[in-house]
This record gives structure tokens, C-alpha cells and sequence, in this order.
């Protein structure tokens, strides 16, 4: 079991970083890429452009009404980052748990700032080899994505390493 100063160690810095890193990265591409072309690297592997999402991932639930995309992106999300955050809290048994958990609340929290500033978010990159491309994202999607990524691994561990879990008896 992890110490609880630990757990709020590893939970501030994860949360921390990740909000402030994505937060400065928004503000160049806002600066830098707004109005501008697009620009390219690595023979168009790597593409930077401005884009504005007023959905949710992928652009989903852009075309509803205003009041419901305040609803659900702005106050469900709300609701669901203060949710996690007392997960974070709690969950001290396993690393891989409380990383992935933070960088899913650190991600959540920096995209719902902006949704609450501008009432959209910025992105600004996007990834593929011709025609097979990425959808435009941020260092934000990137946490979130990442601590998802943690969180199968820590259930992955934790049915591995407990046979009571197994579904078959």
C-alpha cells in the first residue's frame, strides 16, 4: 500500500504538469497556428493546425443545441472529474490505478478549463500516413488516453495476480 503523502504527491505532480504543460501548448498553437496554415513534418506524419471542438471526442455531440452541450461537457464532466478526483484520493493499493487515474483527471480537468473559459477546446494536432489519419488533439487527449491506457493494465494486474477475480471456476 502507498503512503497517503505519496498519493497526494504522485496526484498533484501528475495533475499539475499535465494541466500546465497542456495549458502552454494550447496558448502557442493559439498564437502560432490561429488564421494560419497548415503546417507539416515528417513527409505529413505530423500535422499542427488550429482547430476549435466544441464536442466532445471526435467532435461528438458538436451539432446539439448549445444547452445541451453545456450539460453534458461542461456540468456532467464537472461532476465526473470530482468523482474521480476522490478516486485518486483513495486509491492508494496500486500505481498503476492512481497514475492512471490522475492522468485521466489532469487530461478532463485542463479540456473542461477551456470549456468553461471559451466554451470549446483547442486542438491543434493530428497524426497518420496518407489517407489513415488521427482526429486533431491535444497534450490534454494524450493524458487522457495514456491513464486509460493505465487503468487496463491495473485491472489487467489486478485479475492476473488475483485468481478469486477469474470468471471461470
Amino acid at each position: 500500500m502507498i503512503r497517503r503523502t505519496t498519493v497526494r504527491f504522485i496526484v498533484f505532480i501528475a495533475v499539475v504538469s499535465t494541466i500546465g504543460c497542456d495549458r502552454l501548448t494550447k496558448h502557442i498553437a493559439s498564437e502560432a497556428l490561429a488564421g494560419g496554415e497548415v503546417r507539416t513534418y515528417l513527409a505529413d506524419t505530423i500535422r499542427l493546425e488550429y482547430a476549435e471542438n466544441t464536442g466532445g471526442f471526435l467532435s461528438l455531440g458538436a451539432n446539439l443545441p448549445e444547452i445541451w452541450r453545456t450539460r453534458l461537457f461542461t456540468t456532467a464532466t464537472g461532476i465526473v472529474l470530482l468523482l474521480m478526483a476522490i478516486v485518486a484520493v483513495r486509491a492508494r493499493r496500486d500505481v498503476w490505478l492512481l497514475s492512471g487515474v490522475s492522468l485521466v483527471l489532469a487530461g478532463g480537468a485542463s479540456n473542461w478549463i477551456d470549456r468553461l473559459v471559451r466554451g470549446s477546446v483547442i486542438d491543434f494536432m493530428n497524426l497518420g500516413v496518407g489517407p489513415i489519419r488521427t482526429g486533431v488533439f491535444n497534450v490534454a487527449d494524450v493524458a487522457i488516453m495514456a491513464g486509460a491506457g493505465m487503468l487496463v493494465v491495473a485491472r489487467l494486474r489486478a485479475h492476473w495476480f488475483d485468481p478469486s477475480s477469474s470468471p471461470v471456476r
